[in-house]
């Protein structure tokens, strides 16, 4: 579905639900983006948006300093928790455009599924400014697509959603271009050195288990109360007609940028 502006906040919502059902990403991705940007034990890094830490443990996992920034209390507090034995860690709660900004600072400096809530024209120039020459930026993010491989099931349910929930419209599948489009908004920045990796893999969900998962999904909690046990009724009902089972085909997309 597509992002709504100014939901960032519905997230704190919902943390222990968010943290079970939001997938983590694939190890290939931080293969690529440690051949990019080795880290070290010395090396410094930053995560914009850290949510749960569904994109962390790789990054923990190098010996790295790494400083996070997330704006839900709820979400920070969850994220400390469990990574409590990292002492290499620190959450600090706060929006990123408010969060100190040490200049030169950073060897990597990355956000996953996470960046497009902030202003481009603010957090572009302002992850330029912490990172250190020759430091990389690393924008990531899970695309789902329920629409291959069910598509009878995917126009019933958009049935649904047009009775529901009519002012959240759905988005064609990511595609390379649309990396490469969002890959060149650091150009604009001062940034060289883009590079694109895209990544694919399939979930699957039962139908009580989809419809938990899309409840994490920020357009789906601020849907009335009163309607949402109907909402998702509803789409449980097709997905069991449907054998009971929805697969999910994910785009994963990297974009790495690097200070000059």
């Amino acid at each position: 579905m597509a992002i709504i502006k100014g939901l960032e906040w519905t997230f704190n919502t919902v943390a222990e639900e968010y943290d079970k059902w939001s997938p983590e990403y694939v190890s290939e991705l931080y293969e690529d983006l440690f051949d990019y940007q080795p880290l070290t034990l010395n090396s410094e890094a930053l995560e914009v948006g850290i949510g749960t830490g569904q994109a962390t443990l790789p990054i923990l996992r190098t010996g790295c300093k790494l400083t996070a920034v997330e704006l839900g209390d709820q979400l920070a507090e969850l994220t400390r928790r469990k990574f409590k034995d990292y002492v290499n860690l620190a959450v600090v709660t706060s929006s990123f455009q408010d969060f100190d900004d040490r200049e030169d600072h950073y060897d990597l400096i990355y956000s996953a599924s996470a960046f497009h809530w902030i202003p481009e024209e603010i957090g572009y120039p302002k992850v330029y400014q912490m990172l250190k020459s020759k430091g990389t930026f690393a924008r990531f993010a899970k695309h789902g697509n329920y629409r291959l491989g069910n598509q009878d099931m995917y126009e019933k349910i958009q049935e649904i959603y047009a009775q529901y929930m009519p002012y959240s419209v759905a988005t064609p599948p990511f595609s390379e271009a649309d990396a490469m489009k969002r890959s060149k908004i650091s150009l604009r920045y001062g940034f060289i050195d883009q590079k694109v990796k895209l990544y694919t893999r399939k979930r699957s969900y039962t139908a009580q288990e989809y419809v938990s998962l899309i409840a994490t999904q920020s357009d789906h909690i601020v849907l009335k109360e009163s309607l949402k046990n109907q909402f998702y009724s509803a789409i449980k009902q097709v997905i069991v007609d449907k054998g009971g089972r929805i697969e999910l085909i994910d785009t994963i997309d990297l974009e790495l940028a690097r200070k000059p």
